[in-house]
């Protein structure tokens, strides 16, 4: 009885216990729940992803990218890849602390990292906020509480500052991606030793320094790449000691001195790629005992010697690229015996024939680039029978002979460049088998025969060069089939005929050149072709162009034959069959050519006319004046009376002291105005030396220290000498007008030459390299003497005669009677797009380092030829953001002028793009010093690159 009545308390006990325990579970799923909808609220979610997200449901485990625990019941992963989400990083996610994985990646989530991230999710394994916007510094305390995360991914956003050290404390660190952002400084000690490290990724960001050593024999990392840095120094040297390597990337760095011989106890590595950095020596044998290496990529370096023999040992290989390093001897046979897919050894100094070895391994190679080397001999027909070949490029060598018939059985072939070589021989018809060209170059040979009418067969032809070569006969009309066809170079032949009308069928046309023929007729009537540039047509005789309203019967008129000794009869004139009784050449002159002379007569009297009577007013007025421009002395000069506003004080940095008081005003003339800009006007004018100089009438009167002041300044500005810095000359003063004179350079402003120029007169590479390189040093001897520059751009950059580039208006913000920001940044608006952000916050001390901003802005339109801020219709371009965003995504050929039409090495451009970049930094702290800029210049390309640069 008892022990019956005592059930009903059991159990009533034991359901009290029950809802007792379950409470603080209940508790948490509701601050899970609540924590969610928090999320949910603080960011946008355009595409309703979180709909069913709401604070009614308390079960979150069914929401969608909600996973939980199957014991507790809590919210375990939050994971919401390209779910369209923007906003700052909620505080909502500290809440959620059991959480073991976060995966938000492909957002647009933005803000900082929040920094206690790591230390509220105690239990969080896996961290995935890669390809967002998230910016700022990764805060320090990030990684102060990492003991149970296992794998991080912070890449593709826009972090800036450094890596905290305290990373290298996550013990229990397997993956660690922080590639794509804008991190600086050096890569943490102590980050090798992390005991369960597989794979690090820190490339392209703008990470700088050594990279440090240490690494141990226990390493468990697999995958490690700093690529596209600006790391510097050797490859560390016990790099080797990490034995389980498969893959490495130290490619497109700064790095110098030969390959480690660690690297060959790698017996597993699958991957090596160190190109585009400044390592020589000579490429070591043993590379042929890392035998499973799959692709080797050394390109972009200063490699000499012969290429090892011994790489045949490497079966696995797929991928070789060793092109543009100064590699000599002949092309070794393994690049034929071996299973193959892509080999480029361009840009060497190889020579010898091609050789295809008769147990070629015909079936993989599907890239074969031997251009710009010393190749000579025929090409081997057997090349042909690579059936599986889709780009082969043979250009810029000595190869002779003809073309190869075979080519038009390589179906698959899609590339084709035999350009600058010996070629003779007619282009063979069979070409027309080659259905997949996209794209075909046979220029600057010396092809004879016609163009082959099958050359209408290749339907997916994008690009065709056959310019500077001999050919003769007509354009064919099958070209008019080639509906993909672009960019079309047939100038420098001896074509005849008339162009066929159905090129006007060709939909896509950008470029027609057929400059230097002896084409005749009218052009195809076509939208492109009423637009053609003169400079396509040019030197064609006979061809006429419609789009003038000039048909070849209106430019081609019945000439008339002058000669003084021929008969007065008309008919005689006329009779072709007439004899000649003189030696004289006739003249023959068309109507129209006889009106325009005519026309031309009458002008150039008028404009003598009128210059005379110019002349004579002009020297009237000049009597007038108490003192020409041109009557500068070019000594020291007296002070006038400082009260007496038409006499000043002239001070040249020279000899002699007579005096001066003709007055400021007369140094000037209107009409030899240069430029104008924030400080002032300048003007040419001629000493009384016939030496020309620069005068820069300053526009600060009111703003200007007192005259002792300005003497002080502008005599510590004179003693500045430096090659690529504007001399100053002298100066004038009064009260009302202050005057500074400085050489003149005939060259012109930088400005002018990017942005004015046509594309026949603009800057070359190598003169945009030498611009940017001077600019440096000018700036680095400024900082070196205590001199800011603070108005960096490039109106401000000017030319000698030889293209030197010398900085002139530093230093003349001193002149302001304090560094007024508001009254500062008002003068050089002209510079927007170049001054630092530090500018604009007062707490800031404007140092150095704002000239390091305006000059990694330079830098960046010197590469682009375009604008620091573009202004469109509806949208503000910011030059800085377009660079890093095309570098972001992989695109950097698109940070490169179009001028500049593919002469660029990108392996020089690469990291002077990424130069601009660093400098640019909206820390200000993160920029080198111009010291530092101007070694990373100097050793991207030595002088002695540059000048085997000239001599290709």
């Amino acid at each position: 009885m008892a022990a019956a009545a005592a059930r009903p308390l059991l159990l009533l006990a034991a359901l009290i216990l029950s809802a007792a325990a379950a409470t603080p579970t209940a508790r948490a799923l509701t601050d899970d729940v609540l924590a969610l909808v928090v999320f949910k609220t603080g960011v946008s979610d355009p595409s309703g992803r979180l709909a069913a997200w709401t604070e009614d449901d308390d079960r979150p485990c069914s929401w969608p990218g909600v996973g939980c625990d199957a014991r507790t019941g809590r919210v375990a992963s939050l994971s919401l890849p390209a779910a369209s989400l923007s906003g700052r990083l909620p505080r909502a996610l500290l809440r959620l602390d059991a959480l073991l994985s976060l995966s938000l990646p492909r957002n647009n989530l933005s803000g900082p990292v929040l920094p206690n991230l790591l230390a509220a999710l105690p239990r969080l394994r896996s961290l995935d906020l890669s390809s967002n916007r998230l910016a700022a510094p990764v805060p320090a305390q990030l990684f102060a509480q990492c003991r149970s995360v296992r794998a991080i991914s912070l890449a593709r956003n826009q972090l800036s500052g450094y890596i905290p050290p305290a990373v290298a404390s996550c013990a229990s660190l397997v993956s660690l991606n922080l590639s794509s952002n804008r991190l600086a400084g050096p890569i943490p000690d102590g980050l090798w030793s992390l005991p369960s490290l597989r794979s690090l990724d820190l490339s392209g960001n703008e990470l700088s320094g050594s990279v440090p050593g240490g690494f141990p024999r226990s390493s468990s990392l697999r995958d490690v790449d700093l690529s596209r840095n600006l790391l510097a120094g050797e490859i560390p040297a016990d790099v080797g000691q990490a034995a389980l390597l498969k893959s490495l990337d130290f490619g497109h760095n700064l790095f110098t001195g030969g390959l480690p011989e660690s690297l060959r106890r790698l017996t597993g590595l699958r991957f090596l790629a160190a190109g585009g950095n400044a390592l020589a020596r000579e490429l070591p044998p043993w590379i042929g005992e890392m035998r499973a290496l799959e692709r080797l990529d050394l390109s972009g370096n200063r490699f000499a010697g012969d290429i090892p023999y011994t790489i045949a040992n490497c079966k696995n290989l797929v991928e070789v690229d060793l092109s543009r390093n100064a590699l000599t001897g002949e092309l070794p046979w393994w690049v034929f015996g071996l299973p193959l897919q892509r080999v480029s050894v361009a840009g060497n100094q190889l020579h010898g024939w091609v050789k295809v070895p008769e147990d070629a391994a015909m079936a993989a190679l599907r890239v074969l680039d031997l251009s710009g080397n010393a190749f000579s001999g025929e090409i081997p027909p057997r090349i042909t029978a690579f059936a599986g070949l889709q780009s082969l490029n043979l250009s810029s060598n000595s190869l002779s002979g003809q073309l190869p018939a075979g080519i038009g059985g390589m179906r698959l072939l899609e590339v084709l460049d035999v350009s600058s070589n010996r070629l003779d021989g007619a282009v063979p018809p069979e070409i027309g088998g080659a259905v997949a060209l996209r794209d075909l170059r046979m220029g600057r040979n010396s092809l004879t025969g016609s163009i082959p009418a099958q050359i209408g067969n290749c339907g997916s032809l994008v690009a065709l060069d056959l310019s500077h070569n001999s050919l003769t006969g007509p354009i064919p009309s099958t070209m008019g089939n080639l509906t993909s066809l672009q960019v079309v170079n047939l100038s420098q032949n001896k074509l005849n005929g008339t162009l066929p009308m159905e090129l006007s069928n060709v939909p896509s046309l950008h470029i027609f050149d057929v400059s230097h023929n002896m084409l005749t007729g009218d052009l195809p009537h076509s939208r492109f072709f009423n637009n053609i540039p003169d400079s396509s047509v040019v030197d064609n005789s006979g061809l006429c162009s419609s789009r003038k309203n000039d048909s070849c019967s209106a430019v081609m008129p019945k000439p008339i034959v002058l000669n003084p000794n021929s008969s007065s009869n008309p008919s005689s004139q006329a009779t072709p069959s007439a004899p000649s009784n003189t030696h004289h050449k006739k003249i023959i002159l068309s109507i129209s050519t006889l009106i325009a002379i005519a026309g031309g007569a009458t002008i150039a009297i008028g404009v003598i006319t009128i210059s005379v009577l110019n002349r004579r007013v002009r020297a009237r007025a000049a009597a007038s004046h108490s003192a020409p421009a041109t009557a500068l002395s070019d000594d020291y000069l007296s002070q006038s009376p400082e009260n007496d506003a038409s006499s000043g004080k002239l001070v040249m940095f020279g000899k002699g002291s007579p005096e001066f008081s003709a007055g400021g005003h007369a140094l000037l003339n209107k009409d030899c105005e240069l430029g104008r800009g924030g400080f002032g006007a300048v003007y040419k004018t001629v000493l009384r030396d016939g030496q020309p100089v620069a005068i820069k009438k300053l526009t600060v009167s009111s703003l200007v220290k007192s005259k002792d002041d300005f003497e002080r300044q502008i005599k510590m500005l004179s003693k500045v000498r430096h090659h690529n810095i504007v001399a100053l000359r002298g100066f004038y003063w009064t009260s009302s007008l202050q005057l500074l004179i400085y050489d003149y350079l005939p060259g012109g402003n930088l400005h002018k030459h990017l942005h004015e120029c046509n594309e026949d007169n603009s800057l070359s590479w190598m003169e945009r390299f030498d611009i940017i390189l001077g600019v440096a040093r000018g700036l680095t001897y400024l900082h070196q003497h205590g001199i800011i520059h603070y108005n960096l751009k490039s109106s401000n950059v000017l030319l000698d005669s030889n293209g030197e580039p010398k900085v002139g208006d530093y230093g003349l913000a001193k002149l302001l009677p304090m560094l007024d920001r508001y009254v500062l940044s008002s003068k050089i608006q002209s510079a927007l797009g170049y001054m630092a952000p530090e500018f604009a916050c007062k707490t800031v001390k404007i140092t150095e380092k704002c000239d390091v901003y305006g000059f990694g802005v330079l830098v960046l339109e010197v590469l682009t030829g375009r604008r620091p801020v573009e202004y469109l219709e509806d949208d503000v371009v910011v030059l800085c953001d377009l660079v890093r965003s095309a570098l972001e995504e992989g695109r950097p050929e698109d940070c490169i002028d179009p001028q500049l039409c593919g002469e660029v090495p990108m392996d020089e451009a690469l990291p002077i793009i990424k130069l601009g970049l660093v400098c640019t930094s909206q820390v200000p702290s993160n920029r080198p010093d111009m010291g530092e800029v101007v070694s990373i210049l100097e050793l991207v390309r030595s002088p002695q690159d540059s000048a085997e640069d000239e001599l290709v």
